[in-house]
């Protein structure tokens, strides 16, 4: 039922979203809910081709992962909690998208951030529970600053940012600017919050699916491409700093890891940091655009593994794996193909975007340090994916040998990610005629128009050198364990987010517990006060019970002291 209706919405957002382009139209509606001084509550909605797109494309996605999901959470106990979650995280993610206003988009933000939590923590046990944690924590920064925001458009006596875009720009005080690129980067996980993504992958892999590939974080995108006007020079320059080192530790980071599913976390990670990137550059059409495309074969791709995974008994490690090409030919040749569209292969939807991107680098050039950036984080792409191939497909199985590992059991997953596969081919030039209609003129010369190809085959190269890298069997990797332990862990980001946030806080609260809660505040409050009076009222009542006597001698002895004074 889900699946038929989010489709057909698709379907009709797509086609409005289309003629909005040609028309060039755009469409605000206003509901006002309440009315403080001169501060007017307003519910409104956008619509213009962006936001009708963007949501064409979430729920076409969301529509092929509820599909999926009847077969992959087949037996599930609260197979109908989860659809409800999975529809909760669209119904917010839509909200997010057609709102121009910061109020509504807090709920739709905070909707994502808890709609998410539920979902990381879906299977329970104590790695899903510390994931949701830091999720959730981590998005709550986010949270916080987009307040500062809304708090801050008091000023300008609406909370309608849309309007107030071009204004923004040339203020003294760019704080909205700064405010909301801070929310961004939390919700779309740049550096220094990039260890949450990573540590989502314990929901169940419908979910990374739809929310941590193609989705969620890409809000923090969107909302950046909505107010990419109001983003003065410095605050770009230091986005571009963030995406680029982003793009570049996560590429490296997939080149040292063994689990699947993080994996492809952290190749969204560095997509993530080349739309930021780009965006920052001043491109935001084309941060748009590489986002559409990505979240196609991101989807997809991760489709794929939950299929692999759910017929290799939920074992995630990719060293298990290989030759799979043989035992399920079909979910292989979509996971190639994804995977080709992730590298950047000519005429795959990948390829128009991130070559594109990458084009207009080498056109714009900037300084030395982003040219050779975005190059080599392309590179590394390349080469995490290839490994990834030969791991999986290529090399040798080393499952159980008694396994039943077929196409045959995944039917209903097959349709769902037959739904996505050729849109992964043909979405690309789709969108860039649609997009595009006035094309970029580029012009390079010969070796820099032929960098691109040059750094996927270098990549390609590196990827399988990666994988074989075996001289008189001893792996370097383990001979240079302290380097590898550093690049895998995203340069010891995990930890520094979750030990180093609460080692010292931790430290200081025992102390804090041990001394005051059951030192100082116990000797001067609660117990000690009562045992004072209480060895006070006994010695008193020792006083008058038995020796009245000596009761009445202090009182004569008062008397005769005050009659002395």
């Amino acid at each position: 039922m889900y699946f038929m209706f989010f489709m057909l919405l698709s379907i009709s957002f797509f086609f409005m979203g289309l003629n909005f382009m040609v028309l060039d139209y755009n469409l605000l509606l206003e509901f006002q809910l309440l009315n403080i001084n001169s501060c007017q509550i307003l519910m409104t909605l956008l619509f213009d081709w962006m936001s009708l797109l963007f949501m064409s494309f979430v729920l076409f996605i969301s529509s092929m992962v509820i599909y999926y999901s009847h077969s992959y959470m087949e037996g599930d106990l609260y197979i109908n909690r989860f659809i409800m979650l999975v529809c909760m995280f669209v119904l917010s993610m839509m909200l997010l998208i057609i709102s121009p206003n910061l109020i509504s988009i807090l709920l739709g933000w905070d909707g994502l951030g808890l709609v998410s939590y539920c979902l990381v923590i879906y299977y329970q046990n104590v790695k899903s529970y510390n994931a949701g944690m830091i999720t959730a924590l981590s998005n709550r920064v986010g949270d916080v600053f987009l307040l500062f925001s809304i708090a801050w458009m008091m000023n300008y006596g609406g909370f309608n940012y849309y309007f107030y875009v071009d204004y923004m720009n040339n203020d003294m005080i760019l704080i909205i600017g700064l405010f909301v690129m801070i929310a961004a980067m939390t919700k779309s996980a740049q550096i220094p919050f990039s260890s949450w993504l990573p540590a989502a992958m314990a929901a169940p892999t419908p979910v990374s699916s739809l929310v941590h590939s193609s989705t969620l974080v890409t809000a923090g995108v969107y909302l950046l491409i909505r107010f990419n006007l109001s983003l003065n020079y410095n605050c770009m320059m230091f986005l571009l700093f963030i995406g680029s080192m982003t793009m570049f530790m996560a590429g490296l980071g997939a080149n040292f890891e063994f689990d699947l599913k993080k994996i492809i976390a952290l190749s969204t990670l560095s997509q993530l940091g080349l739309m930021m990137s780009i965006l920052s550059l001043g491109e935001y059409k084309l941060a748009f655009f590489h986002l559409l495309t990505h979240a196609l074969f991101k989807a997809l791709l991760f489709m794929c593994g939950g299929c692999m995974i759910h017929n290799l008994m939920n074992c995630q490690d990719i060293r298990f794996m290989g030759n799979l090409i043989y035992l399920m030919p079909l979910t292989c040749s979509f996971f190639i193909i994804s995977n080709m569209a992730l590298c950047g292969l000519p005429f795959l939807s990948g390829f128009y975007s991130k070559d594109l991107i990458l084009e207009i680098v080498s056109m714009n050039y900037m300084n030395i340090y982003i040219y050779v950036i975005f190059f080599i984080s392309t590179g590394l792409t390349v080469s995490y994916t290839f490994r990834l191939i030969y791991y999986v497909i290529v090399g040798n199985f080393n499952h159980f040998s008694l396994h039943l590992i077929s196409d045959n059991n995944n039917y209903i997953m097959l349709k769902g990610m037959s739904g996505l596969i050729l849109f992964v081919i043909f979405g690309g030039s789709m969108l860039m005629w649609l997009m595009f209609p006035i094309p970029y003129f580029i012009c390079l010369s010969l070796l820099m128009k032929m960098m691109v190809l040059l750094v996927i085959l270098l990549g390609v190269f590196l990827g399988y050198e990666l994988s074989k890298l075996k001289l008189n069997y001893s792996l370097n990797s383990l001979n240079n364990l302290k380097k590898s332990f550093f690049f895998s862990s995203m340069w010891n980001m995990p930890y520094l987010s979750t030990f180093g946030m609460n080692y010292y806080p931790l430290i200081m609260s025992d102390q804090i517990y041990k001394n005051i809660d059951q030192g100082w505040s116990e000797f001067s409050g609660g117990q000690n006060i009562y045992m004072n009076i209480k060895n006070m009222s006994m010695f008193f009542q020792f006083l008058y019970n038995n020796n009245l006597k000596i009761f009445m001698l202090l009182t004569v002895m008062w008397i005769m002291f005050l009659v002395f004074i």
